[in-house]
């Protein structure tokens, strides 16, 4: 098998999905990375920002993100699964001043 060098793979940002939980205590983060094995996967967590990368033969996921609040990387929880990462990470403070807004 012919080794494919990085500068020859196609770069795309991954699709991510983000919230707070319903009690603005947990930020919550998924991450689409078709393909990619688990051990290919890199995250770095900071207090208001996240960095990803994952790579399969022809493709890099790649990208860094900011975080609406500041978290604790350090208590961050990440599970993968046919190619959902999953992250929980804790507000560093509850957010406590949203309030709900009526739709008409």
């Amino acid at each position: 098998m012919q080794e494919v060098k990085e500068e020859d793979k196609f770069l795309t940002s991954p699709e991510v999905c983000s919230w707070a939980d319903d009690d603005n205590e947990t930020y919550k983060i998924e991450i689409q990375l078709p393909g990619v094995e688990k051990d290919a996967i890199k995250l770095k967590m900071h207090d208001d920002s996240f960095f990803i990368k994952g790579e399969t033969e022809d493709t890099i996921y790649i990208g860094s993100y900011s975080i609406c609040c500041p978290v604790k990387p350090e208590e961050a929880k990440a599970t993968y699964k046919q190619g959902l990462l999953k992250i929980d990470v804790p507000f560093k403070e509850p957010e406590y001043h949203s309030i709900d807004v009526k739709i008409e």
